[in-house]
């Protein structure tokens, strides 16, 4: 009963956020190009890098390299007052339609270096991940075992001009061939990643208390599972160095 009444409201939420997305205003550009060894992202730091740890080496299937941008102009905020907002409680950006996000090590406040959440997702969604780099106006975060995908995100603001920009940057491959089928080549989980980091992103600029000067910008880099045989190592080690 528990895991109808679940998967209903998943699917309802699914179904909201998705409504919602395609009849924002906001604008949105999108792109994407073939990408090659530079989209694999940075290394998983030895300190922090067990055998949970799920690095980009893992997966299976082409990488996923994708840059979400929002400029927020007239912000209440600096950079590290709104990544200090984001970090202290994910719930306050993600679409809670369909996301949960839960603390399960370190701290009571904020993220540091080797905290660790789950982002909930009713069904095979579920998301662990552990902070393996944090600064005053970013902080990364890497998959570990359980997660759709092997690699990592980052979350960081950076001064543009006059504005505040939001940048959210994916590394990723999915972590099994089914999640490549859903993901890639059914176009499911992208589409569902793509409209929350969306919608993440609009709702940092409401926490700024500022506006989106141009919208939303996506970009995606793929670099062809074709590429990897023979970089697989290269990429395996970069996530180990």
């Amino acid at each position: 009963m528990r895991r109808s009444t679940t998967l209903a409201r998943w699917t309802l939420g699914v179904v909201l956020i998705t409504w919602r997305y395609m009849w924002s205003t906001t604008p949105l550009h999108r792109t994407t190009a073939a990408g090659d060894l530079t989209d694999v992202g940075p290394p998983l730091p030895d300190e922090l890098t067990d055998s949970r740890c799920q690095p980009m080496g893992t997966g299976v299937g082409p990488v996923f390299h994708r840059l979400f941008t929002v400029d927020i102009d007239g912000s209440r905020l600096s950079g590290s007052e709104l990544l200090a907002t984001l970090a202290a409680d994910l719930n306050r950006a993600v679409p809670t339609e369909v996301v949960g996000v839960e603390r399960i090590a370190g701290g009571a406040r904020g993220l540091a270096l080797g905290d660790e959440v789950v982002v909930h997702m009713p069904g095979p969604w579920d998301g662990p991940v552990r902070v393996v780099d944090a600064t005053s106006t970013s902080f990364r975060l890497a998959t570990l075992s359980g997660h759709m995908e092997a690699g990592q995100i980052e979350f960081r603001t950076v001064a543009h001009g006059s504005l505040l920009r939001l940048e959210i940057e994916v590394w990723a491959r999915p972590a099994s061939r089914t999640v490549q089928m859903l993901y890639a080549r059914l176009r499911v989980g992208k589409e569902i990643q793509l409209n929350m980091w969306v919608r993440f992103c609009l709702s940092a600029v409401r926490l700024a208390g500022g506006r989106a000067r141009g919208g939303v910008t996506i970009r995606t880099r793929v670099v062809d599972e074709d590429l990897l045989p023979g970089a697989r190592a290269t990429i395996s080690e970069r996530s180990r160095a």
